[in-house]
């Protein structure tokens, strides 16, 4: 006899599906999918396009060059490096890291269960098309963790797609002619109200 016993299953797990990453197609974990996502409460919103968020003051946009950590916290700023993303293909970092967010602020543990799954299968599953990318050593983490999600399970993971996107993406940004025409957007709009 074995020393190493299997891990028990959570206690909101089905009999019938022990797969806890929802992968499988079983009409029990398909069946709550469907049901959880019909639902409006809890599904995971995107970013508002520009239109919905403010236009951003001059100064504003200029200190997205000061720091990433600057963009990353203005609204306006997090749609104009998404879009640009998106023009790289790399648009499933911003959506990820948006996920964790909302993620951390959720109480609800039924929530954060439904959320955590939905943010394993949409960004960590290695079947997902938005799938981003993580180190063995992340990915290991986050599987443990999903027997039982908590709020914090992809805490790990979000830091290195946050610090990917700083050093990668986020130097392309700044010199990219998306970001040069808002700051010159910016100028313009300056020199008009003077």
């Amino acid at each position: 006899m074995s020393s190493h016993a299997a891990p028990p299953a959570a206690p909101s797990r089905n009999p019938c599906c022990l797969c806890w990453c929802c992968c499988c197609s079983c009409s029990w974990s398909e069946g709550r999918r469907r049901a959880w996502r019909a639902s409006g409460e809890s599904k995971l919103q995107p970013l508002p396009s520009c239109e919905v968020c403010s236009t951003p003051s001059p100064e504003e946009v200029q200190s997205w060059a000061q720091s990433f950590d600057k963009l990353m916290h203005s609204p306006a700023g997090r749609s104009a490096f998404r879009a640009f993303l998106r023009t790289e293909y790399s648009e499933e970092n911003m959506l990820f890291w948006l996920a964790c967010e909302e993620l951390k602020a959720e109480a609800n543990q039924h929530v954060v269960d439904e959320k955590a799954r939905l943010i394993y299968e949409d960004y960590v599953s290695i079947l997902s098309p938005k799938e981003v990318s993580l180190d063995s050593r992340v990915r290991e983490g986050i599987n443990r963790k999903m027997q039982e999600p908590s709020a914090h399970t992809f805490d790990d993971a979000q830091l290195q797609i946050y610090t990917l996107m700083h050093r990668d993406s986020y130097p392309r940004f700044l010199s990219s002619p998306a970001y040069r025409a808002l700051l010159l957007q910016g100028s313009s709009q300056s020199s008009q109200e003077a």
